[in-house]
């Protein structure tokens, strides 16, 4: 290449970040966030159920999520507790994988329901509300149960693409 042909390219690319990245529309971060990522479609319905203690019984906080990932095997940064189970299976492939995840967080929701029943047993005049949190913990627990039958493994040389 040469000179003539390096400033008329330097002079393009000047052009270019003068016209595009001048006026905020050259934003790359967000094409390197990992946070904007597609999930799969179970994510949400789980984080709906997970992290809302109205639904599950249990308020699963940061270092929960974080316990549950270091347990499987998996470093994921603490973030926001949706943003956190978004990037535990955010890649997700195998039944085993979600398999084991879930049982970590059955095995949060077995400690759980034996701090209920020993409140319960404690505050007998508060018993229905921690008996009506256990019911809750074992309705999540079979909604787990479900996205893990009605998972389908996906190879890593599947392109949806070429069906």
């Amino acid at each position: 290449m040469n000179k003539a042909e390096l400033s008329d390219l330097k002079a393009e690319f000047d052009q270019f970040v003068r016209d595009k990245c001048d006026t905020g529309d050259c934003d790359t971060t967000a094409e390197n966030d990992p946070d904007n990522e597609p999930v799969p479609g179970f994510v949400d319905e789980l984080t709906d159920k997970l992290l809302s203690p109205f639904q599950s019984g249990v308020y699963f906080s940061r270092l929960d999520i974080k316990r549950v990932a270091e347990a499987i095997d998996e470093s994921i940064p603490i973030k926001e507790r949706k943003r956190m189970l978004q990037a535990l299976f955010r890649h997700t492939t195998r039944k085993a994988y979600l398999r084991g995840a879930f049982d970590e967080f059955n095995r949060h929701f077995g400690g759980r329901i034996l701090i209920y029943t020993e409140l319960g047993d404690a505050f007998p005049a508060s018993k229905s509300i921690f008996d009506e949190n256990i019911v809750k913990i074992k309705k999540t627990q079979k909604i787990l149960d479900q996205i893990v039958n009605d998972y389908e493994e996906i190879e890593p040389t599947d392109d949806p693409m070429m069906m």
